[in-house]
């Protein structure tokens, strides 16, 4: 029993061997990710705005910053790390700074202003039949008789609107949509979602390491508890006997 209980101890040792290794094969990839989304950041040079007091600004204002920021925890649902929005370190290069770049530009885009021209063949029907008169921003808008040679320009209102929040059927969403959502707002959301997406990977591989090394921790002391607990025991050293002392004689 003995025996066994010592080679359990010696496997055990080496899978927390093992576990160890494994543990730093994965630190060294989750280091050479954090690395590479760094240097991108850094190429890209985005950082977030804050004020003197550290708060987050959006063009100055910090209304306009918890608005956003209200958006993205409130409607979109995405818990924000207060320890990855550091005024001391403004770059763009957390979860959190990502996501909330991505409202930022979100934000800008659907409560915007823009001017929209509509051609004479443009303000018809699904049928392509002439329509008399538009719904604008809200209110029903007559199309002006005789219709301007250069287009009719207006402005439209985002609304808040995202990209499948517009009726392609209708002739002013139709000319809008494209013009409030470009293909660089598209693709700006975009890289920034593949950054988020980044960094929270980088986390969880971050979490997977310090998992192994805690596997291999108590496998190795596990199975080194196990080898000493079974070793060999020295024998008691017994006290030495007592000496029979002779019997004294009584004089007188």
């Amino acid at each position: 029993m003995t025996q066994r209980l010592r080679l359990v101890g010696i496997m055990l040792m080496v899978f927390g061997l093992v576990f160890f290794g494994g543990s730093a094969v994965a630190f060294s990839m989750y280091q050479d990710g954090a690395h590479s989304l760094q240097s991108f950041s850094e190429v890209q040079g985005v950082e977030l705005d804050y004020n003197d007091q550290g708060q987050l600004v959006d063009r100055g204002d910090t209304a306009a910053a918890e608005g956003i920021m209200a958006m993205l925890e409130d409607e979109w649902g995405y818990p924000v790390s207060d320890r990855e929005m550091d005024p001391n370190d403004p770059l763009v290069n957390t979860a959190s700074e990502y996501m909330y770049q991505m409202a930022v530009v979100t934000h800008h885009v659907i409560d915007g202003t823009y001017e929209v021209t509509l051609t004479e063949d443009q303000v018809v029907d699904a049928d392509g039949n002439a329509l008399t008169e538009l719904a604008i921003n809200g209110e029903t808008v007559p199309v002006p008789d005789p219709f301007p040679a250069d287009g009719w320009t207006f402005e439209v209102n985002g609304d808040g609107r995202y990209w499948n929040d517009f009726d392609r059927t209708n002739p002013v969403d139709a000319a809008a949509r494209p013009m409030i959502w470009t293909g660089t707002v598209h693709g700006l959301v975009g890289e920034l979602g593949v950054g988020t997406v980044t960094a929270s990977a980088l986390k969880l591989a971050l979490g997977f390491t310090a998992l192994l090394a805690g596997l291999g921790a108590i496998n190795l002391l596990t199975g080194a508890g196990l080898f000493w607990a079974a070793g060999p025991r020295k024998a008691a050293e017994l006290p030495a006997a007592p000496v029979e002392q002779p019997e004294l004689e009584r004089i007188g």
